[in-house]
């Protein structure tokens, strides 16, 4: 089955959109082009960028963590 249908590849999709989405929020061009809208779809990519940059220890040691599930565990 593919990895987006089971628990551990939405937790990675999901970790890559919030590093992703955090770390262009600090490029001014594309922070204003993409994550100006705090509503709608758009307001998803604002959303994770938002928490990106809030919880930024957490989802570090998040994202270590699932690599090394992946790497190893799984």
């Amino acid at each position: 089955p593919p990895a987006v249908y089971s628990l551990d590849g939405l937790l990675v999709f999901g970790l890559l959109l919030v590093c992703t989405c955090a770390y262009l929020r600090k490029v001014p061009r594309l922070k204003a082009w993409l994550l100006s809208e705090k509503r709608g779809v758009w307001g998803v990519f604002y959303k994770a960028a938002v928490i990106g940059t809030r919880l930024h220890v957490a989802v570090a040691v998040s994202c270590v963590l699932m690599a090394f599930y992946v790497l190893v565990v799984k």
